[in-house]
């Protein structure tokens, strides 16, 4: 291995490290906020409103986070946006202990939600843009692979980590940790050399630059297509997969054991697809490996639905989270190739946008729809409506020449 080959492979590994630690910081304490709030109000409402803060400031600032990132040092921005969540983290902590009221406490950590939503809606667009300038475009698909993998890993360890601690800690002792983990994550980045995008139109106004970045999108038939099939894949997906712990409990038991089950599963699977990505990279056709994803996934959905032993409901939700982390990477891999650089921060502030607004949208409307139509109904046919999904992909003249 030259010179060369070591010195971009470690500056891209030390960038996904550092993320990776602060998003296991993010995600713990996030999972730590929402289980306090559970317990001391035992209120769907409280929950409703932490889950509610936590994506609707991203949906609504990650576009315009694309045109920063598109403006400014990508370096910059995640620096600053962590930092931002470390400073907001502290100053909680700081004045929980002069909090008498609960009320008045859950506030506070609702308006802390709030914040550090608009932290990750500023932080992703920035963090998607930089892998392409760090990786040659031969080894994108792994190193967003390694990337998935990473993320998976942390997002499974936090949430354990977060019950394990406030069981033996205060919440003030649990928040120290994201402060923690921020450090450690921007003492790395600090010493990643990440080049600084190229300003085109610099005199033109954020708001027209954002029209500029929708207009780009529109005129690129693919990049146009990947997003919107990337939209509508999480909407059909909120069924078979963020639906799973009530389709459990209602057909197999509503017992710990098996919620937990489900979890771990699921998070295997994103493991296990992040590493099957990183080694063998997907299809020389990045649309192939997605429509090949979307087609699996939609075969699951139904499989899913239809099954009566937990076995193998368990043995479809590991599939399962290989064939997301497959989806998920073949899209973000596309946009990273296909777009060009000084409009990646745009075209992943509306990849972002599509993820935190089709999501709730997606609960929304399957939620309340499961309290009046078998769920397993509701699984077959979002399992059907992905394999359709997956024709137009397949079929799609502008996509299927990539």
């Amino acid at each position: 291995m030259n010179e060369k080959q070591t010195k971009w492979k470690s500056r891209a590994m030390l960038f996904l490290i550092s993320q990776c630690i602060t998003l296991f910081g993010s995600t713990l304490v996030q999972m730590a906020i929402i289980w306090y709030a559970t317990i001391q109000t035992s209120s769907g409402a409280w929950v409703a409103a932490f889950t509610v803060c936590s994506y609707l400031p991203q949906f609504l600032i990650s576009f315009a986070a694309g045109v920063w990132a598109d403006r400014y040092s990508r370096k910059k921005l995640i620096i600053g946006a962590d930092s931002l969540i470390a400073i907001v983290t502290f100053l909680m902590i700081s004045a929980i202990p002069h909090i008498t009221d609960k009320t008045a406490v859950l506030g506070g950590l609702l308006a802390m939600s709030v914040i550090r939503s608009l932290g990750a809606g500023i932080q992703t667009p920035a963090v998607n843009a930089v892998i392409p300038q760090l990786v040659p475009d031969d080894q994108i698909m792994r190193f967003n692979g390694i990337n998935a993998t990473m993320q998976s890993v942390a997002q499974f360890a936090a949430p354990v980590a977060a019950g394990a601690l406030l069981t033996v800690n205060t919440l003030s002792s649990v928040l120290m940790i994201d402060i923690a983990t921020a450090i450690v994550g921007v003492g790395l980045l600090s010493v990643v050399m990440i080049p600084k995008p190229t300003i085109q139109d610099k005199g033109i106004s954020v708001f027209d630059d954002m029209k500029k970045g929708i207009k780009y999108t529109l005129s690129d038939k693919l990049i146009g297509n990947v997003l919107a099939v990337y939209g509508l894949f999480i909407f059909l997906c909120v069924p078979a997969g963020f639906l799973s712990q009530l389709f459990v409990s209602r057909v197999f038991g509503e017992t710990y054991w098996h919620l937990t089950a489900v979890e771990l599963a699921g998070f295997i699977g994103m493991v296990a697809g992040g590493l099957l990505m990183s080694t063998w990279g997907g299809f020389k056709s990045r649309v192939k490996t997605l429509y090949i994803g979307l087609m699996v996934f939609g075969l699951l959905a139904i499989g899913m639905g239809l099954s009566k032993l937990f076995a193998l409901y368990i043995a479809l939700m590991i599939i399962y989270g290989v064939v997301i982390t497959m989806v998920q990477t073949a899209t973000t891999t596309l946009i990273q190739e296909k777009a060009e650089i000084s409009m990646q921060g745009r075209v992943f502030g509306l990849l972002g946008a599509m993820y935190s607004g089709f999501l709730p949208v997606g609960m929304a409307v399957f939620g309340p729809m499961a309290d009046v139509i078998y769920l397993q109904w509701i699984m077959i046919g979002s399992g059907v409506a992905l394999i359709v999904l997956s024709v137009f992909v397949c079929m799609n003249k502008q996509m299927r020449l990539n």
